[in-house]
């Protein structure tokens, strides 16, 4: 028995996307380009744009990547709608709910900016984590679930 309603998934994905934008348009209203701030030993808040993916993958391009990437998001995103309209459990319906929020995040970065906008910078000492933004969270944890899932889940249409 399905736990919330596809409609309520929508929503909590939109309210990802709204979280996404509200941060990026804070931070692009309040620093420039390299510009950091120091919170923590470990943790800043930094301008940076990533015109490639994940870990500035194909980042020095030539320009082609923007618009593969968003294709890619807009393709997978509605893999997810998809699998979000039969999935039943929670987990994975959170997991899912995450992952399309912070892919259709980034899309709309790609289409405005041409780039994704990043925030956060975690690091230590001499050691830096390429820099993040709400929507790169929301992705890394719903893969993570959906691997968790995958492994610890029930096992339909297996016999014990």
């Amino acid at each position: 028995m399905r736990s919330r309603s596809f409609g309520f998934w929508l929503g909590f994905a939109g309210g990802i996307i709204a979280l996404d934008q509200l941060t990026k348009w804070l931070v692009l209203g309040a620093f420039r380009e390299g510009e950091r701030k120091n919170f923590t030993p470990f943790f800043d808040l930094i301008l940076a744009y990533n015109p490639g993916a994940a870990f500035s993958f194909l980042a020095d391009a030539g320009g082609w990547q923007r618009w593969f990437f968003t294709a890619l998001a807009l393709v997978v995103s509605g893999f997810i709608v998809w699998w979000l309209k039969k999935e039943t459990r929670t987990l994975p319906s959170v997991a899912l709910t995450l992952v399309l929020g912070g892919a259709i995040g980034n899309v709309i970065d790609r289409i405005i900016h041409g780039k994704v906008v990043d925030f956060l910078l975690v690091y230590w000492k001499d050691w830096y984590y390429p820099a993040f933004n709400v929507a790169d969270s929301a992705i890394t944890v719903g893969a993570a679930l959906l691997i968790w899932d995958s492994f610890f889940g029930p096992k339909e249409g297996i016999k014990k």
